[in-house]
């Protein structure tokens, strides 16, 4: 299969292709993979960037007072847990966007009900 299958909007097949993280098999991989780096990157920023602002800036951030706590304190153990909670919801919406963009139902079919463990990874693909 070569890239030029996949952008021309015909349907790649993407069970017998090779996962590749930097180069997905499927518009809606590419899209999904986009919006989980993005979504990597605050979260670095998130996480690590309380830490290393008091490292750089350490007068700063234990002189300023937020709520009566040091700006790190506060940043560290009240803004990540936020943080990570407002990425959790902005990954749901997002994923729900890109679903319905391309038409991608996790409803298990009917038919399939009786079939535990032969559904397929709702992934953008087709099913078989």
């Amino acid at each position: 299969m070569t890239d030029d299958e996949t952008s021309n909007g015909e349907t790649a097949d993407y069970l017998d292709s090779r996962i590749h993280m930097f180069k997905p098999a499927t518009p809606f991989m590419r899209d999904h993979l986009k919006v989980i780096w993005g979504l990597f990157a605050v979260w670095v920023l998130v996480t690590f960037g309380p830490v290393t602002a008091t490292w750089i800036a350490t007068d700063t951030m234990t002189s300023t007072q937020v709520f009566g706590f040091q700006l790190h304190y506060f940043l560290t153990a009240l803004g990540s847990p936020i943080g990570v909670f407002v990425l959790c919801v902005a990954y749901a919406w997002q994923r729900d966007r890109l679903d319905a963009q391309y038409g991608v139902s996790h409803e298990v079919p009917a038919e399939a009900d009786g079939d535990a463990g032969q559904h397929v990874a709702a992934d953008g693909g087709e099913r078989p």
